[in-house]
Protein backbone atom coordinates (compact mmCIF):
# COMPACT_ATOMS: atom_id res chain seq x y z
CA UNK A 1 0.00 0.00 0.00
CA UNK A 2 2.84 2.34 0.85
CA UNK A 3 4.34 1.72 -2.57
CA UNK A 4 1.13 2.76 -4.28
CA UNK A 5 0.95 5.93 -2.21
CA UNK A 6 4.58 6.74 -3.02
CA UNK A 7 3.98 6.04 -6.70
CA UNK A 8 0.89 8.26 -6.64
CA UNK A 9 2.83 11.10 -5.00
CA UNK A 10 5.63 10.71 -7.53
CA UNK A 11 3.16 10.83 -10.41
CA UNK A 12 1.48 13.89 -8.92
CA UNK A 13 4.84 15.66 -8.94
CA UNK A 14 5.95 14.38 -12.36
CA UNK A 15 2.79 15.08 -14.37
CA UNK A 16 3.03 18.89 -14.27
CA UNK A 17 6.69 18.64 -15.25
CA UNK A 18 5.89 16.31 -18.13
CA UNK A 19 3.07 18.58 -19.29
CA UNK A 20 5.44 21.57 -19.27
CA UNK A 21 7.86 19.69 -21.52
CA UNK A 22 5.35 19.81 -24.37
CA UNK A 23 4.81 23.56 -24.09
CA UNK A 24 6.88 25.78 -26.34
CA UNK A 25 7.96 29.02 -24.78
CA UNK A 26 7.72 32.06 -27.06
CA UNK A 27 11.08 32.90 -28.57
CA UNK A 28 11.91 36.57 -28.79
CA UNK A 29 12.46 37.80 -32.34
CA UNK A 30 15.84 39.31 -33.10
CA UNK A 31 15.69 43.08 -33.40
CA UNK A 32 16.05 44.54 -36.89
CA UNK A 33 19.42 46.03 -37.73
CA UNK A 34 20.36 49.07 -39.80
CA UNK A 35 22.43 48.39 -42.91
CA UNK A 36 25.84 49.99 -43.14
CA UNK A 37 28.46 50.13 -45.89
CA UNK A 38 29.35 46.48 -45.25
CA UNK A 39 25.78 45.20 -45.81
CA UNK A 40 25.80 43.22 -49.06
CA UNK A 41 22.67 41.94 -50.82
CA UNK A 42 22.26 38.18 -50.66
CA UNK A 43 21.40 37.62 -54.33
CA UNK A 44 23.29 40.30 -56.27
CA UNK A 45 26.31 40.73 -53.99
CA UNK A 46 26.11 44.53 -54.24
CA UNK A 47 26.05 46.99 -51.32
CA UNK A 48 22.45 47.33 -50.11
CA UNK A 49 22.73 51.07 -49.59
CA UNK A 50 23.49 51.65 -53.29
CA UNK A 51 19.87 50.85 -54.17
CA UNK A 52 16.81 53.06 -53.82
CA UNK A 53 13.52 51.81 -52.41
CA UNK A 54 12.59 49.50 -49.55
CA UNK A 55 15.05 46.86 -48.35
CA UNK A 56 14.67 43.54 -46.58
CA UNK A 57 16.54 41.58 -43.96
CA UNK A 58 15.99 37.98 -42.89
CA UNK A 59 17.22 36.37 -39.70
CA UNK A 60 17.80 32.61 -39.76
CA UNK A 61 18.05 30.36 -36.69
CA UNK A 62 21.28 28.98 -38.16
CA UNK A 63 23.15 32.32 -38.20
CA UNK A 64 23.45 35.42 -36.06
CA UNK A 65 23.74 38.19 -38.67
CA UNK A 66 20.82 38.99 -40.98
CA UNK A 67 20.78 38.25 -44.68
CA UNK A 68 20.37 41.57 -46.54
CA UNK A 69 18.23 42.17 -49.62
CA UNK A 70 18.38 45.23 -51.89
CA UNK A 71 14.62 44.94 -52.48
CA UNK A 72 11.59 43.54 -50.71
CA UNK A 73 10.93 41.46 -53.80
CA UNK A 74 14.23 39.62 -53.28
CA UNK A 75 13.49 39.04 -49.59
CA UNK A 76 10.08 37.54 -50.44
CA UNK A 77 11.66 35.46 -53.24
CA UNK A 78 14.10 34.02 -50.69
CA UNK A 79 11.14 32.67 -48.68
CA UNK A 80 9.60 31.09 -51.81
CA UNK A 81 12.66 29.42 -53.32
CA UNK A 82 12.84 25.73 -52.30
CA UNK A 83 16.65 25.68 -52.25
CA UNK A 84 16.92 28.44 -49.63
CA UNK A 85 17.00 27.73 -45.86
CA UNK A 86 13.62 27.54 -44.12
CA UNK A 87 14.76 28.23 -40.55
CA UNK A 88 13.49 31.81 -40.80
CA UNK A 89 13.12 33.55 -37.44
CA UNK A 90 12.18 37.03 -38.63
CA UNK A 91 11.73 38.98 -41.85
CA UNK A 92 11.91 42.76 -41.72
CA UNK A 93 11.12 45.30 -44.45
CA UNK A 94 11.07 49.10 -44.54
CA UNK A 95 7.73 50.81 -43.92
CA UNK A 96 7.46 53.05 -46.97
CA UNK A 97 4.86 55.15 -45.19
CA UNK A 98 7.95 56.76 -43.61
CA UNK A 99 10.88 58.38 -45.38
CA UNK A 100 11.38 58.79 -49.10
CA UNK A 101 11.85 56.29 -51.93
CA UNK A 102 15.51 57.16 -52.49
CA UNK A 103 16.38 56.45 -48.84
CA UNK A 104 13.92 54.68 -46.52
CA UNK A 105 13.87 56.16 -43.03
CA UNK A 106 16.31 54.50 -40.59
CA UNK A 107 14.40 52.59 -37.93
CA UNK A 108 11.34 52.10 -40.15
CA UNK A 109 11.61 48.28 -40.04
CA UNK A 110 8.42 46.25 -39.66
CA UNK A 111 7.90 42.49 -39.50
CA UNK A 112 7.17 41.52 -43.10
CA UNK A 113 4.39 39.05 -42.32
CA UNK A 114 2.41 41.80 -40.54
CA UNK A 115 2.81 44.41 -43.31
CA UNK A 116 0.56 45.45 -46.20
CA UNK A 117 2.03 45.51 -49.70
CA UNK A 118 1.31 47.24 -52.98
CA UNK A 119 1.87 44.69 -55.71
CA UNK A 120 2.04 45.80 -59.35
CA UNK A 121 2.81 49.49 -58.88
CA UNK A 122 4.82 51.58 -61.32
CA UNK A 123 7.65 51.97 -58.77
CA UNK A 124 10.67 49.71 -59.22
CA UNK A 125 12.89 48.24 -56.55
CA UNK A 126 16.61 47.72 -55.97
CA UNK A 127 17.66 46.35 -59.34
CA UNK A 128 14.91 48.24 -61.23
CA UNK A 129 12.68 45.19 -61.03
CA UNK A 130 9.10 44.84 -59.86
CA UNK A 131 8.68 45.67 -56.18
CA UNK A 132 6.27 44.66 -53.45
CA UNK A 133 6.06 47.99 -51.61
CA UNK A 134 5.54 47.48 -47.84
CA UNK A 135 3.50 49.58 -45.40
CA UNK A 136 2.69 49.27 -41.71
CA UNK A 137 -0.80 50.73 -42.23
CA UNK A 138 -3.28 49.49 -44.82
CA UNK A 139 -4.52 53.06 -45.45
CA UNK A 140 -1.00 54.20 -46.41
CA UNK A 141 -0.76 51.26 -48.84
CA UNK A 142 -4.14 52.20 -50.36
CA UNK A 143 -3.04 55.82 -50.86
CA UNK A 144 0.20 54.66 -52.51
CA UNK A 145 -1.73 52.31 -54.83
CA UNK A 146 -4.08 55.15 -55.80
CA UNK A 147 -1.08 57.31 -56.74
CA UNK A 148 1.23 54.70 -58.26
CA UNK A 149 -1.03 51.86 -59.39
CA UNK A 150 -1.11 48.31 -58.10
CA UNK A 151 -3.23 46.52 -55.56
CA UNK A 152 -3.01 46.11 -51.79
CA UNK A 153 -2.32 42.62 -50.44
CA UNK A 154 -1.08 40.97 -47.25
CA UNK A 155 2.25 39.10 -47.19
CA UNK A 156 0.61 35.77 -48.06
CA UNK A 157 -1.33 37.48 -50.86
CA UNK A 158 1.74 38.64 -52.81
CA UNK A 159 1.51 36.61 -56.04
CA UNK A 160 4.51 34.29 -56.33
CA UNK A 161 4.51 34.87 -60.11
CA UNK A 162 4.90 38.61 -59.45
CA UNK A 163 7.92 37.92 -57.27
CA UNK A 164 9.57 35.10 -59.21
CA UNK A 165 8.80 36.28 -62.74
CA UNK A 166 9.69 39.98 -62.31
CA UNK A 167 6.06 41.05 -62.04
CA UNK A 168 5.79 42.16 -65.65
CA UNK A 169 2.28 40.75 -66.17
CA UNK A 170 0.85 42.28 -63.00
CA UNK A 171 2.52 45.63 -63.67
CA UNK A 172 1.02 45.68 -67.18
CA UNK A 173 -2.38 44.86 -65.70
CA UNK A 174 -2.01 47.66 -63.13
CA UNK A 175 -0.96 50.14 -65.82
CA UNK A 176 -3.78 49.10 -68.14
CA UNK A 177 -6.48 49.39 -65.46
CA UNK A 178 -6.49 53.23 -65.20
CA UNK A 179 -6.43 53.56 -69.00
CA UNK A 180 -9.30 51.09 -69.33
CA UNK A 181 -11.28 52.93 -66.64
CA UNK A 182 -10.66 56.28 -68.38
CA UNK A 183 -11.76 54.82 -71.71
CA UNK A 184 -14.81 53.35 -70.03
CA UNK A 185 -15.65 56.71 -68.42
CA UNK A 186 -15.11 58.53 -71.72
CA UNK A 187 -17.49 56.09 -73.38
CA UNK A 188 -20.15 56.92 -70.82
CA UNK A 189 -19.66 60.63 -71.36
CA UNK A 190 -20.00 60.12 -75.11
CA UNK A 191 -23.10 57.98 -74.64
CA UNK A 192 -24.65 60.54 -72.31
CA UNK A 193 -23.91 63.36 -74.72
CA UNK A 194 -25.21 61.35 -77.67
CA UNK A 195 -28.48 60.56 -75.93
CA UNK A 196 -29.23 64.17 -75.09
CA UNK A 197 -31.70 66.01 -77.36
Amino acid sequence: MRRLASLGALLALALPLLAACGEEKPVALPAPEEPDASAVAEFCGMPVLEHAGPKGQIFLASRKAPLWFSSVRDAVAFTLLPEEPKDIRAIYVNDMGEGIWAAPKPGSWIEARAAWYVSGSRETGGMTGAEAVPFRERGAAQRFAADHGGRVVAFDGIPSAYILEDGAAERQHAEAAPAAAAAHDAGHVHDEQGSQP
